[in-house]
């Protein structure tokens, strides 16, 4: 199986299977509740026109309006805008928040265009999309999105609407009068952190003798490299897009952000070797974490992966068939809807700062971000105890219990 929608939705019957849900229920959850496919026209610096392929999939929204992602990549596809809305519902679930599950995107290439190009398509996706509000559907950034792109989404909002409501998009940079959270940039990898270092406690793995390696140096991989060598585990290899390195007495996480801020790639960095990238994930180490992008651990090299757990910090990076290999071996798998919730919950954090107009300080996110991702651990660790199933579908379970409860009240079936 290599199409994250159809692995998506295998994951959501193996959790009904395991709770017993209702077929009528189990067939609204299958299908988003609302799919949009539209065109953006954009002038382009050289005075002509061209047309870009937008979507927004809104997957239920029983438990509260439809939040999060915008993503813009040029082998975008339909499916795996679904699947991702599918991941949004059960994220929120897990983290206890008041929203359904929700995710754009725009078939297009950034780095082929110059800015004032980019912005008009961020603008354009706004107008077409014509969003209702903080209280129905509330875009957020993802890949090939970023704090400027929310800031010009919110202002063209605003534009629209003739009102001010930062709480109408996500995401977005923490300046007085833009409303994003202090915490945002970190948070997805802040969470991945936190859950690795959870699970590590659990199986007896102390931080200055566990090795980790992480598939991935961009936002979210550089920063749970950063936390957790902060917190003294030893890294031992990276990878981004040009390549990978490794030092197996461990790499200096604080230097190599430098030297990425400097050059824009981890290769060369001083004090580590070149290694080749496909084979990163079948290092031996004690961690080993997917940050990069979905569909890496599969069957053919999940019976070569070394390590005691895994930490998914991509969405979807595992197949089902290697998940099935990998319980088998015994390795420890921390899923993607619950490692990498911290950015949904901390968008939590931003619409309700928003709609307040009170802001939190960075270490009073962060408080309240450990409280809610550990909870969520917490309450998957329970279920998987108490039905002897993986973490993976655990999670699942939890967050599919809340939705259908909410459906179930609402006299959705």
């Amino acid at each position: 199986m290599n199409n994250v929608w159809e692995e998506a939705k295998y994951n959501l019957r193996k959790a009904a299977e395991v709770m017993g849900m209702k077929e009528d229920l189990l067939v609204r959850l299958s299908t988003p509740m609302r799919f949009t496919e539209f065109t953006i026209p954009v002038r382009m610096d050289d005075g002509s026109r061209k047309i870009f392929m937008a979507y927004r999939s809104n997957h239920q929204d029983s438990t509260g309006p439809t939040k999060d992602g915008t993503r813009i990549k040029p082998d975008l596809t339909t499916e795996e805008i679904k699947a991702l809305s599918l991941f949004m519902s059960i994220k929120h679930g897990i983290g206890n928040i008041p929203a359904g599950g929700g995710k754009g995107g725009i078939k297009a290439d950034p780095s082929k265009m110059s800015e004032g190009e980019y912005e008009r398509l961020i603008r354009g996706f706004i107008r077409k999309l014509k969003p209702k509000g903080a209280w129905v559907d509330v875009p957020g950034a993802d890949i090939g999105t970023g704090k400027q792109a929310m800031a010009w989404m919110l202002d063209e909002y605003e534009q629209i609407t003739g009102m001010h409501c930062p709480a109408a998009i996500n995401d977005k940079p923490a300046i007085l009068g833009i409303g994003g959270s202090k915490g945002g940039f970190e948070a997805t990898g802040w969470g991945v952190a936190m859950c690795t270092v959870e699970a590590s406690r659990e199986l007896g793995l102390e931080p200055q003798k566990s090795t980790v390696v992480i598939q991935g140096f961009g936002q979210v991989g550089s920063i749970t490299a950063k936390t957790l060598f902060d917190r003294g585990f030893k890294i031992t290899a990276v990878s981004d897009i040009n390549g990978a390195v490794f030092n197996d007495q461990g790499i200096n996480i604080d230097g190599l952000v430098e030297h990425v801020q400097k050059t824009g790639t981890i290769k060369d960095f001083p004090g580590t070797d070149p290694m080749d990238a496909a084979l990163l994930l079948e290092k031996e180490c004690n961690i080993l974490i997917p940050a990069a992008v979905q569909d890496v651990i599969t069957a053919d090299n999940a019976p070569r992966i070394r390590t005691k757990l895994i930490v998914e910090a991509a969405n979807a990076p595992t197949t089902p068939e290697a998940d099935r290999i990998l319980e088998e071996k015994g390795i420890a798998v921390i899923p993607d809807v619950l490692a990498n919730a911290g950015g949904c919950i901390v968008c939590d954090f931003e619409r309700i700062q928003g709609l307040s107009g009170d802001y939190w300080d960075e270490e009073e996110v962060h408080r309240r971000l450990d409280k809610r991702m550990m909870t969520a651990y917490g309450e998957a660790k329970t279920v998987m105890d108490k039905k002897s199933i993986s973490m993976r579908t655990a999670v699942w379970v939890n967050a599919l219990k809340k939705i259908v409860e909410a459906m179930e009240i609402r006299g959705w079936s």
